[in-house]
């Protein structure tokens, strides 16, 4: 990023998120080395789930942005949906066992 275009970024922490965001990094670390793993692609998808865990990965995701806008609107879309998704699967959940 630029010093012209200062964005903040919010960060919000969760266990859960970055452990898995740290799993995907090591995932790709390794998939550079050995031959059968796509270390690219667990890179990106490490450093997406890290985005508002880490200021570095946002950082990085902001570069990522610019560099392809419609890609990251696509996936950021996508995200939001299964996001939704997978709350209402939730509220179903505990409607059915009764605790809703």
């Amino acid at each position: 990023m630029d010093d012209k275009t200062s964005t903040f970024v919010t960060l919000n922490p969760r266990p859960g998120r970055k452990a898995l965001g740290w799993f995907f990094i090591v995932l790709g670390v390794l998939g550079c080395v050995l031959p059968f793993l796509q270390g690219f692609l667990f890179l990106a998808l490490g450093v997406f789930v890290l985005r508002d865990q880490h200021l570095w990965a946002a950082n990085r995701w902001a570069w990522v942005a610019g560099r392809w806008p419609g890609v990251v609107s696509r996936i950021e879309s996508l995200e939001s949906s299964v996001s939704e998704r997978a709350s209402g699967w939730g509220l179903r959940l505990r409607r059915a066992i009764g605790r809703g």
